[in-house]
């Protein structure tokens, strides 16, 4: 049986299976092995330190979307452009070290995890919520 969610636009999602997050993340070493080492022919993308927080799979496998953040705050939309214009480069690299019958097309986006951890913290930070955390249970 399939195990599905709702979204946060009230959609229903299916969770991503085995499958999908072994290759996700197989894709997510070999693009930030590629990275690192400035495998990539573009000298200005060499010089970029990238962190690729995470990959997405479609369903069918076909489709890899990237989250990726410029590290030392740089301009993470520049990244993304860069990427995006080698990713036919990146997706013949990725096919030739991962060993899959078909290499996903990639698709990049930029990674908001550390944005929205950040305004958790200032949340949690504020005294009227830390005075509910802390406030003892009535049980």
């Amino acid at each position: 049986m399939a195990r599905c969610r709702v979204s946060q636009n009230g959609r229903r999602e299916h969770a991503p299976s085995q499958r999908q997050l072994r290759v996700a993340e197989l894709i997510r070493r070999t693009l930030s092995d590629l990275l690192i080492q400035g495998a990539v022919p573009d000298p200005d993308l060499g010089q970029l330190s990238v962190t690729v927080g995470e990959v997405v799979m479609s369903s069918d496998l076909r489709l890899a979307t990237i989250y990726v953040l410029p590290l030392g705050g740089g301009d993470s939309q520049t990244t993304i452009e860069m990427l995006a214009q080698q990713r036919a480069v990146l997706r013949r690299m990725i096919g030739k070290r991962v060993g899959l019958k078909f290499t996903p097309d990639l698709r990049f986006q930029p990674d908001t995890r550390f944005d929205q951890m950040e305004t958790t913290r200032r949340i949690l930070a504020q005294d009227r919520v830390r005075r509910d955390i802390e406030k003892p249970s009535s049980s």
